[in-house]
């Protein structure tokens, strides 16, 4: 079985201060008010040591690297195997 993680942010802990998106913009962009914008597409091994550095560093704890092949979890239709 293969384990595919997925980045995702807890809008109600963000508080905007932006580090995720200069930590992490392959895969994280702001918008227009400083609030990420995260990419949904699952994490290929080569960003995934980058995307715990971005939950590590963050000062929210607002990001999180979720499993998606999880029980009741969806993927996207856009989302590469």
């Amino acid at each position: 079985m293969v384990v595919r993680v997925r980045l995702r942010v807890d809008p109600i802990k963000c508080k905007a201060h932006g580090m995720c998106g200069e930590l992490f913009p392959e895969r994280i962009r702001m918008d227009d008010w400083g609030y990420p914008v995260v990419d949904p597409r699952a994490l290929s091994d080569d960003l995934l040591d980058h995307a715990r550095r971005a939950v590590a560093d963050c000062p929210r704890s607002a990001l999180r690297v979720d499993l998606i092949d999880q029980p009741g979890a969806r993927e996207r239709p856009d989302d590469p195997h």
